[in-house]
């Protein structure tokens, strides 16, 4: 039996994004929407780690984002860097990928699975269960920064890193999940022996990349932290230390 349609008659055009080209088959979301109109996501986030991230250092990110910001983190590391993403979302993961390898990124390592305290399994749905694994059990040479951008995982993905976190003390930059848990996320943070400072980037940016003057996200901000070891030569005087 043959068929003359693809599963998809409309497949996505490519975008041109500040860090690479992109391209997502999901355009109603959020971070599609602001690849597809300004040619970058989140941009104030890569701005304030700009100066934190450099060349040979080795990254790992918790949600890809569609590789928004692996993109521009993988240029930030250079070909002696590493960085890791863990998307547990199928489509999200396969798209990921594409766009990894779309721009050619030997540095970048894209794993299939979600962040937890302990191994197992976790489901996302009813019909998609996905492999549970914990930030330790990547046995990382070097990690010299983490970034969560999921919801409500941080606790969990925190209580499965201790030894990540003893042996190489990492920045950490977290979307906090909400008003509800943004205490006990916090809380999590300190626990560890890190200090947290607030950073609240407005998603839209005035300096797009696709010169866009008309803003689709007014007002809308997203409720960030910064953390170091308290030990660590780290201070954000401009910011507020929570």
């Amino acid at each position: 039996m043959s068929s003359t349609h693809a599963p998809n008659d409309n497949p996505p055009s490519f975008w041109n994004t500040r860090y690479g080209i992109t391209a997502a088959v999901a355009t109603d979301n959020v971070v599609t929407r602001s690849l597809q109109l300004y040619g970058e996501w989140a941009e104030h986030e890569t701005d304030l780690l700009s100066g934190l991230v450099e060349e040979g250092q080795t990254v790992l990110e918790f949600g890809g984002d569609f590789a928004a910001h692996a993109l521009w983190m993988a240029h930030a590391v250079g070909p002696l860097g590493q960085v890791h993403v863990v998307e547990p979302r199928r489509l999200r993961f396969q798209q990921l990928c594409a766009n990894v390898a779309l721009n050619q990124l030997d540095n970048v390592f894209a794993h299939p699975a979600w962040l937890d305290r302990s191994a197992g399994q976790h489901h996302l749905g009813p019909k998609e269960p996905v492999r549970a694994i914990t930030i330790d059990s990547l046995q990382l040479e070097a990690v010299h920064m983490m970034k969560f951008n999921l919801a409500d995982t941080l606790v969990n993905a925190l209580a499965g890193a201790s030894e990540t976190l003893r042996a190489h003390r990492p920045l950490l930059y977290v979307r906090l999940s909400g008003m509800e848990q943004a205490a006990e996320e916090i809380a999590a943070i300190k626990a560890l022996g890190y200090r947290a400072w607030s950073h609240v980037p407005y998603l839209y940016n005035s300096d797009n990349f696709a010169g866009i003057e008309d803003n689709i996200f007014p007002g809308i901000v997203q409720q960030n932290v910064i953390a170091a070891p308290a030990d660590s030569h780290f201070e954000f005087g401009d910011r507020l230390e929570l």
